[in-house]
């Protein structure tokens, strides 16, 4: 079997690098020829994350290759879409290639279909909308990161739809050891985009700072949160985040209660588990299924919640272990890519088989 992926980033973007790159070598271990087009370079990332003006030109040159990749596409048995081929342009792409029976597998993350009709735009509302829910329909297979996504699929008309959430290889994720320094550290990994969502705790953070001994390791988030004398930003890296990670004792993921948030898939939790962390989150989308109050972490709706949940884990070293010890095994059962390569492999050989 020969199968062409169309990520939309290389290793450098965190949804692509999960969910695509992260699969080929046990797809290629399995026999299957893997070719892989992303529509964005690192450049571009690197633009976005450091939230530099991204030249247009080549935002141009890459819709132009990826259109002249797409005349290739009758030499591989199944294409891979990550979201869209063309973001921001009509789906005439991806019809094509139902119209010409192509069978292509789009995957989901995130809640894209709200870039549309969400967008403050009205323009851009009224004429893609519906984009992302065609894209579904034309789709031999969607694979939806979430249920949220899953039940939009279903609104879409989508043929077949399977649930693979963003997952971890466990065998690189080890438990963190146990804690020796006095100081206790709250964690969150991130890119530079959803740092917001940490500065709308800052007033609790402070607040606690001042009766606890509290460090907070930023992991990827360029500039922080103004949490000054207690906040350290460290530069993520591919190599190094489990490592960052296992420094850490309690891991947040903050969010607001918004449409596109309900599409996000929980991976920073699932990081933080698998290391054997506790955590504390917004049980906003799929947050409110991966945390179980009080077996793995807590919830937290409000500053209120928030300040109770860091404050009764800030005060119990024992506690903080048991419920890391639970959240890994969550992830072993729930959240591995073992469980994850097997899905997506039996579906591959069904599509080719159909």
């Amino acid at each position: 079997m020969k199968i062409l992926f169309f990520p939309k980033y290389t290793r450098l973007g965190a949804s692509s690098r999960l969910r695509t790159y992260q699969y080929i070598p046990y797809f290629e271990e399995q026999g299957i020829a893997c070719e892989y087009s992303p529509l964005f370079d690192d450049q571009y990332l690197l633009c976005l994350y450091q939230k530099k003006t991204i030249n247009k030109l080549n935002i141009i040159i890459a819709y132009f290759y990826r259109l002249i990749k797409l005349f290739t596409v009758s030499r591989y048995d199944l294409i891979i879409i990550e979201k869209e081929l063309f973001p921001y342009f009509p789906a005439f792409a991806e019809q094509v290639l139902a119209l010409l029976r192509v069978k292509y597998i789009v995957d989901y993350d995130d809640a894209i279909f709200h870039n549309y009709d969400l967008h403050p735009n009205k323009w851009v509302r009224f004429l893609l909308k519906n984009k992302i829910a065609q894209v579904m329909k034309g789709a031999s297979l969607v694979v939806a990161g979430n249920t949220y996504l899953q039940s939009y699929a279903n609104k879409a008309g989508a043929n077949q739809i399977i649930v693979i959430p963003t997952v971890i290889d466990t065998d690189l994720y080890i438990i963190k050891g146990q804690e020796q320094s006095p100081k206790v550290i709250i964690g969150w990994i991130g890119s530079p985009s959803t740092l917001k969502y940490v500065k709308n705790i800052l007033p609790v953070l402070q607040e606690l700072s001042s009766k606890y001994p509290i460090r907070l390791h930023i992991i990827g988030g360029k500039d922080g949160i103004g949490f000054e004398g207690y906040e350290e930003v460290i530069e993520w890296t591919e190599t190094s985040e489990v490592n960052l990670i296992r420094e850490i004792d309690i891991g947040i993921m903050p969010l607001n209660d918004d449409a596109w948030e309900k599409g996000k898939c929980g991976y920073k939790l699932i990081q933080y588990m698998g290391c054997g962390v506790p955590v504390v989150g917004s049980p906003v989308g799929v947050n409110d299924e991966i945390i179980v109050d009080g077996v793995n972490g807590f919830k937290a709706s409000n500053l209120s919640e928030w300040k109770k949940a860091l404050e009764i884990l800030l005060t119990n070293r024992d506690l903080r272990r048991s419920l890391g010890e639970h959240g890994r095994m969550m992830v072993e059962e729930k959240y591995s890519s073992r469980k994850a390569k097997s899905i997506w492999l039996e579906n591959l050989l069904h599509l080719q088989k159909s």
